[in-house]
Parts: structure tokens; sequence; C-alpha cells
């Protein structure tokens, strides 16, 4: 067993057990997630999981605390205390969001039997006017916790494509926006069929999921996406 303490003045003891898998009863529920920043994330059924925004939410006190500890002397006593300040400040976020993430993941895990999500471009989305939001989201932590938990209790979790149009696919008749703007939140296909943006694109993933599991042999099984083109994207929510 290893003692650990972290820059907050925490102890943690380290140590490494051999466990077993512990199966749940089967379920015939299957769900696909989209991940996203207005919601946190939404399910194909239509559940939906807040984004609380932790970062955002602490940053007056994140800020008063930098601001304290770039006031100190370098060296001094004062300075370890104000460092020890930040770190505590800091430890708190990241214990709100690990916490965040492990309630909603257990009980996906413990409700359906097969989770589908979308492989996301993190890294690349980190490098956008976006990084601090998602940084805040934690999708990666949240994801391996799916993942780890899916093998730990028998079942199935897979990645679906990142360019995989789930969100400009029409889940009804196949067609593929042209485009599709983060600020269309919904739209109506020229099929008829209306949806909420992020509704439909879990409804898409869950059938990409499904159709990549049922092909045992590797081979594509899901029609081709350019099967028709939706020239505008769609009306926003509450137009005329």
């Amino acid at each position: 067993m290893t003692v650990i303490k972290d820059a907050a003045g925490r102890y943690f003891a380290s140590f490494v057990v051999e466990t077993t898998s512990e199966p749940l009863p089967e379920t015939a529920a299957e769900v696909g997630i989209d991940l996203g920043l207005m919601h946190f994330a939404v399910l194909s059924d239509g559940r939906t999981i807040g984004n609380p925004r932790f970062l955002r939410r602490a940053a007056k006190k994140l800020r008063k605390a930098h601001k304290a500890l770039s006031r100190t002397a370098k060296g001094s006593a004062n300075r370890k205390k104000a460092v020890v300040k930040v770190a505590r400040a800091h430890a708190r976020v990241a214990d709100a969001r690990r916490d965040h993430h492990h309630k909603p993941s257990t009980a996906i895990i413990r409700d359906d039997q097969a989770v589908y999500v979308e492989d996301l471009a993190v890294n690349g989305l980190a490098r956008t006017r976006l990084a601090k939001s998602v940084h805040d989201a934690g999708w990666s932590a949240f994801v391996g916790m799916l993942e780890y938990k899916a093998a730990r209790y028998g079942r199935t979790f897979a990645k679906i494509d990142r360019w995989f149009p789930s969100s400009k696919l029409c889940s009804a008749c196949g067609a593929v926006a042209a485009s599709m703007p983060l600020s269309v939140r919904s739209w109506t296909c020229p099929c008829g069929a209306a949806y909420d943006r992020d509704v439909n694109a879990a409804i898409n993933i869950l059938a990409a999921g499904r159709a990549d599991r049922r092909n045992a042999c590797g081979d594509p099984v899901r029609p081709p996406l350019a099967v028709a083109r939706v020239d505008e994207a769609g009306s926003h929510r509450g137009a005329a």
C-alpha cells in the first residue's frame, strides 16, 4: 500500500486488489448517448443529464484564491498556505465533477444492456473557443467510467465513428442535412419529421451502434448516408 498526499493536503491510500466481474441481470433496454454542452448528455429514450458547469460556478472563488496567492512573497509561509488554498479550491471542483459523472454512469449501466456513445475529438475541441466549456464538462472521464463499468457488470459498450453525422441525419428517412450549425437546436426534415437536435443525434447513435454490433464480419452494414440531401438545416426552435 502506498500513502499519497496531494497538493490540497489530503491523504490517500493506494493499493491494488484482484476482483472478478459482477454481471448484472440482463435487460432489453439499449441506449445511445449524445454528449454536449447545453445538456451534458441526452439519451435516445429522451432522458437528459444537466451540465452543472462546476468550473464556471467556482470561477469567482478560484479567481480570488489565485489573486491572494499572487500577492504573497515567494518562499514565505503565507505563500505555502495560499498554494494549499488554491489546490483545495480546484480539488473541490474536480471532486464535484467526478461525483456528477459517477452517479449517471452507474444508473445508465444498471438500466441498459448496451450503451453507445460518439467518439468525440476532445483534443481538437479543446483548441477551439469552446475549450473551457469542454474541459469543464469532462466528457472523456465520463465515457471512461461507462466503459469500465460496462466491462465489470457484463454490459455492451461501443463508440461510434466520430465522423458519423448523427446530428445532421434524419432518423426517420435517412436524409442528411447539408449543414447543421450549433445554433440550430430543433429542425424539421422535408419528410415531415420534427426533431430536437440532441435527441435525434442520440437516436442515430443508438441505431449505428446496433448496426455495427450485428455486423459480425466487420463490413459496413449501414446504408450510405448520402441517400438524400437536405438543402436547408431546418427551422430554429420557436420559429414561426
